[in-house]
């Protein structure tokens, strides 16, 4: 079975703590690895892709010190080893003009404002990763018990 990852990156621990907990009945599932810089995530996916691993999905906040959520996003988005990753970007700052080059560049799939639902983030996440497992032409069934039932009938109707 491929090994998945979720990284999620924020430069505030207790967001990226947040985070962590709304997403932690994936963790028995998928690796979910936090990062507390963009650079630091483009490291981290670069050492998962040499590794054989998979990135099935980025949750990024969009103010950070070094490279914004869409700057990280966006580079994500242009890398062909992550042409199939899904993006959301998580924030409470990020301006109209912001959420538009996150959607036109870096081609977020989502986007949540602080504060956000806990129950909605987990499940656009489950969703995204059930997407992505389509997209990869993987097989679906060693993660049926966590995806997303509605997109699994939707792909193989």
């Amino acid at each position: 079975m491929e090994k998945l990852n979720i990284i999620c990156v924020d430069d505030q621990r207790e967001v990226l703590s947040a985070v962590l907990k709304d997403l932690s009945p994936l963790n028995d599932f998928f690796h979910v690895e936090d990062c507390e810089s963009a650079d630091e995530a483009l490291e981290l996916m670069d050492e998962l892709d040499a590794e054989g691993e998979f990135i099935a999905l980025v949750i990024s906040d969009h103010v950070m010190p070094g490279k914004t959520g869409v700057e990280l996003l966006t580079e994500v988005s242009q890398d062909t080893r992550f042409h199939k990753t899904k993006k959301v970007l998580l924030t409470g700052q990020a301006t109209h003009q912001d959420t538009i080059v996150a959607i036109n560049r870096a081609r977020i799939e989502s986007y949540f404002e602080k504060p956000w639902k806990a129950e909605s983030l987990l499940t656009t996440a489950r969703s995204l990763i059930t997407e992505y497992i389509f997209d990869m032409g993987m097989d679906y069934q060693p993660w049926m018990e966590i995806l997303d039932n509605g997109v699994v009938f939707r792909r193989l109707s």
